[in-house]
């Protein structure tokens, strides 16, 4: 039985990483992905030991200066629990060679992500390039090869799947900041808690958004909303954000679909880019609600209120209402409120930038 101990090294030179395509081996579980050098611990091998000979013996390269960057906890169904260590190298001696475990080759630093990576790889990257210092990371991988859980120094992170333009899986998952940092198109819903007045008018409950948010922070938004967790479907995910960010119990057959909105924006916030493209389920919650009765999410809500409709637009359009909500969308709730309203098929975009 092999150890349970591997390394992984990216050596670098000229803004350049030397990546293995692994095409040799066809009972392979990397085939076809792009990886870096390693392999598993022999003997009592320390890390640095196995990390050289291994280096040796793929790329006839010796290494000269080296960084231990991090271990990387493995978990994929049908193989034991791997733990790897993770280097960086960038400096070496001696002429590169063929290897028998694939095709090396140098590749630019900002076309590493355009190649065949394991999802969960892509995290490697990002971590390296922000120099984050010694990190322990754990990925767990169904026996399809999806990723659907990391933990970086013992907190979990957020993982997304990417969508099409319908918010159909498009066959990747990616960690939230990652998204947004690209600008990638992923699912979200939308849930407009609304009221009628006796005079026919309409009432919006508007959350206030923390400081303390990574993105428009101390703006008004929807009343609820958020991410799609990887796997999780939009009810599911619509149910859940109104009982954690308000401490309304709803089932799904007090939600309205109204439609999908389709958003972009791009920003900056806290000195950094974000992109933001959602496929967003839009449902609206009808039943009766007293701001007395919720319950807040701290880490997200600041406070919540309810405000005319037409007060509302007329403030989101003048720059008096501080706010992070796409026109359009808000538009949709009142037309959905109108008698005669059919939701199938209804697409509204904002796309800003």
């Amino acid at each position: 039985m092999k150890s349970q101990l591997t390394t992984l090294c990216y050596i670098e030179k000229d803004n350049q990483y030397l990546m293995l395509h692994r095409i040799s081996k066809e009972n392979d579980i990397n085939k076809d992905k792009w990886i870096g050098i390693g392999g598993h611990f022999e003997g009592d091998e320390s890390p640095e030991e196995c990390l050289l000979r291994e280096a040796k013996e793929e790329t006839g390269l010796t290494l000269t200066s080296y960084r231990f960057r991090g271990i990387v906890t493995f978990c994929s169904e049908g193989y034991q629990t791997e733990y790897m260590c993770l280097y960086t190298a960038d400096a070496f001696s001696g002429t590169l060679k063929e290897c028998d475990e694939g095709k090396l080759e140098w590749v630019d630093k900002d076309k590493i992500y355009d190649l065949n990576l394991w999802d969960g790889d892509e995290l490697f990257f990002d971590l390296l390039e922000k120099e984050t210092g010694f990190f322990s990371l754990k990925l767990c991988y169904r026996a399809d090869g999806f990723w659907y859980r990391a933990v970086l120094d013992g907190k979990e992170l957020e993982l997304l799947d990417l969508c099409d333009e319908n918010g159909v899986y498009a066959g990747h998952v990616k960690e939230r900041t990652m998204v947004h940092r690209d600008g990638d198109r992923h699912r979200t819903v939308h849930i407009w808690v609304v009221r009628k007045k006796a005079d026919g008018r309409i009432d919006v409950l508007l959350q206030k958004r923390s400081r303390n948010k990574d993105s428009y922070p101390g703006c008004y938004d929807i009343s609820s909303a958020g991410h799609i967790p990887a796997g999780e479907e939009y009810e599911t995910a619509a149910l859940r954000e109104l009982r954690e960010e308000l401490g309304i119990e709803a089932g799904k057959e007090d939600l309205r679909f109204i439609g999908i909105h389709e958003g972009y924006i791009e920003d900056v916030f806290w000195g950094r880019e974000f992109k933001d493209y959602e496929i967003s389920a839009v449902y609206l919650y009808e039943k009766p609600v007293e701001i007395s009765g919720l319950i807040l999410q701290e880490s997200e809500v600041e406070e919540a209120v309810f405000m005319d409709y037409e007060k509302a637009f007329e403030q989101m359009q003048d720059g008096s209402l501080p706010n992070c909500i796409y026109p359009e969308e808000f538009l949709l709730i009142k037309k959905a409120l109108e008698p005669g309203f059919i939701s199938d098929g209804v697409r509204v975009v904002d796309k800003m930038s």
